[in-house]
């Protein structure tokens, strides 16, 4: 009597691994169950129970990754974002002043194509020029040029 016992208390393990099946009554009453009962009709469902865990393939689960390992990680994660918004902050600075450089380009050719007094400073007597009627066409041609290259 012991020795069956034991028998049993063996083969409990291997009844643990087993396919779960779908059973259908005659009624339409649906159980999951490992034997469907008599008189049901049983269609298999793919999930299949083992001792190993839900893995359910047998294959050893991945290991756990360490703390420190999780930890380069995250850092690494925090990194790239932070690279990613420094790039974003800088192409919308260049973005503003080249709308900037655009607006201001397109202002100073409005001006002298509308014929406005247009002064400077002399870099080496600092006084005030005035640009002069033969010189306009050729301000306004570089003016244009600053318009072309700026606001693209």
């Amino acid at each position: 009597m012991k020795a069956a016992i034991a028998f049993l208390v063996l083969l409990v393990p291997f009844a643990a691994q087993g396919q779960l099946l779908k059973c259908t009554a005659k009624d339409g009453r649906v159980e999951y169950a490992t034997q469907c009962p008599p008189g049901s009709q049983e269609q298999e469902t793919g999930i299949k129970s083992t001792r190993e865990g839900p893995s359910g393939s047998g294959a050893a689960a991945p290991q756990q990754k360490s703390i420190a390992e999780r930890e380069a990680e995250f850092r690494k994660r925090q990194m790239e974002a932070q690279d990613a918004r420094q790039k974003d902050e800088k192409k919308t600075a260049e973005d503003e002043q080249r709308r900037a450089n655009c607006e201001q380009a397109q202002t100073y050719l409005k001006s002298l194509q509308e014929g406005q007094r247009i002064s400077r400073i002399d870099p080496k007597t600092y006084e005030r020029v005035f640009l002069e009627d033969p010189d306009r066409p050729a301000e306004v041609a570089r003016a244009q040029r600053a318009v072309d290259s700026n606001c693209k």
